[in-house]
């Protein structure tokens, strides 16, 4: 599946299925949902042992290192890009640019990437303990004060006219290099060289928010695997109404991923909410925690990492009362709304446009078809908080300073994030709150969903 972004989303359209399902509710009788995906189980999907992950994960950490990062340092006009940190306080880039298993920098660690004539990167380490291919080694097994003199001189023989380090005042991924480590590196440096240093942040979120078409080619999967997760925690196999209680189904989450070697990057959260429980059409969210009952309508919010690649996701479920068989009427109008905002926020993504244009486009949108929504969409990758435009804050629905004005480029990945309320007919009128978040990537003309999204309720009976 490898080759341009329009063809990977093309072919997984068409491996998983994401030409969209039908779907029944009392607004949209018999329509389809484009790239609706049923995913029944986390069984369905093979899962590498850590020892296995090991060649995956540094293939495509070369690949990156060979075909990527020349071209962004050539972007963000930087000659040498300097990685500088120490045994347990690594720069936030540093695990995305190393080989596995890699669990720590060993003493400190010097990562030196040079942009030579051709175009090319040379990856060189100046580092006390080799780190092996695909990096040079420039230097290897003296002091500190040897390895010091050896970095400056390596800097100084190769000369860049602009070195890029990570210090930001905004983004905290992009300020990697320690306050110390700042200071001994300019004391090293002959002076002229010194001013030559340069903030690295454009190069850092440009590293961490582009995703290469070997990591869309399994991100699907992973996607997969959490929301399959999900199905199984919203089914009758876990939940035993008047008995089961929502922290219950959180650890169960949980102990599903560490059952199968899948790191969290945050405790899954389940809440309900149900007739008689307030909730308010200005509330930022609705939902309470405790016994799950019937006719009580489930949310969770789960996120893993697998393949150094991570996913956040949010998903509905509704247990049935006796007698019934199917979601009511009102809750499948509501998912319908849900869906409707998601197009209206996908539709909005346009290279270049900035992540509040994008979120004041939307809210424009969903406020002239009268949708109660908010919208809160975050970029994914290494992190699960990741680097990129902000397309809204749950708690700001204006503008975001800095981190809203990045705009979109090409070959992002997005939790396509938030939510909106519907007055409930069963429920006397009383607001329902429909929180979604479904991973998807940009290719720089569309959004396609990586294992598609939920257009249908769980249904727990």
């Amino acid at each position: 599946m490898r080759g341009s972004l329009f063809g990977i989303a093309v072919a997984t359209m068409a491996v998983f299925g994401l030409a969209g399902e039908r779907v029944h509710s009392a607004e949209a009788e018999g329509s389809v949902v484009p790239q609706a995906r049923v995913i029944a189980s986390a069984a369905d999907f093979s899962i590498l042992s850590p020892r296995e992950r090991v060649e995956p994960e540094n293939q495509i950490v070369a690949e990156r290192l060979e075909s990527l990062l020349p071209t962004l340092m050539a972007e963000v006009g930087l000659d040498m890009w300097l990685i500088i940190n120490r045994e347990y306080a690594e720069d936030p880039v540093y695990f995305t640019l190393v080989p596995q298993p890699s669990l720590a920098a060993r003493r400190t660690t010097m990562l030196v990437f040079h942009r030579q004539a051709d175009g090319s990167v040379a990856k060189l380490s100046v580092n006390r303990y080799p780190l092996g291919a695909p990096y040079e080694s420039a230097w290897a097994g003296g002091d500190l004060d040897a390895q010091w003199r050896a970095l400056a001189d390596l800097i100084v023989q190769k000369n860049p006219a602009r070195i890029g380090i990570n210090v930001s005042p905004h983004w905290p991924v992009a300020d990697g290099l320690t306050h110390a480590l700042h200071e001994r590196l300019v004391s090293e440096l002959p002076t002229e060289i010194a001013q030559r240093l340069v903030s690295a942040e454009n190069l850092s979120i440009r590293w961490l928010e582009t995703r290469t078409a070997s990591e869309l080619e399994i991100y699907p999967h992973i996607v997969g695997i959490a929301r399959g997760v999900i199905a199984e925690a919203f089914s009758s196999r876990v939940i035993t109404p008047g008995v089961t209680t929502t922290d219950d189904v959180a650890w169960f989450i949980r102990e599903r991923f560490e059952s199968m070697g899948l790191p969290i990057w945050f405790m899954p959260y389940v809440n309900r909410q149900a007739a008689g429980i307030p909730c308010e059409k200005d509330a930022a969210f609705c939902g309470v925690s405790g016994v799950i009952r019937q006719g009580d309508v489930l949310h969770t919010d789960v996120g893993i990492c697998y393949l150094k690649l991570c996913t956040d996701t949010q998903e509905m479920g509704y247990v049935a009362r006796v007698g019934e068989s199917e979601v009511p009427a009102g809750l499948r109008a509501a998912m319908t709304k849900g869906n409707r905002w998601q197009d209206i926020l996908t539709s909005q993504f346009v290279t270049g446009r900035t992540g509040n244009e994008v979120l004041a486009a939307t809210r424009a949108a969903a406020d002239k078809e009268k949708i109660v929504s908010s919208t809160y969409t975050h970029p994914l990758g290494f992190v699960g908080h990741a680097p990129g435009p902000t397309i809204g804050m749950w708690d700001n629905q204006g503008p975001t300073p800095v981190q809203g004005d990045w705009p979109l480029y090409p070959s992002t990945v997005y939790a396509i994030e938030g939510n909106i309320k519907h007055a409930l007919p069963e429920w006397q009128g009383q607001w329902v709150q429909v929180k979604l978040e479904q991973d998807a990537v940009f290719d720089g003309e569309r959004v396609v969903y990586l294992a598609g999204r939920q257009a249908t309720w769980h249904l727990i009976k």
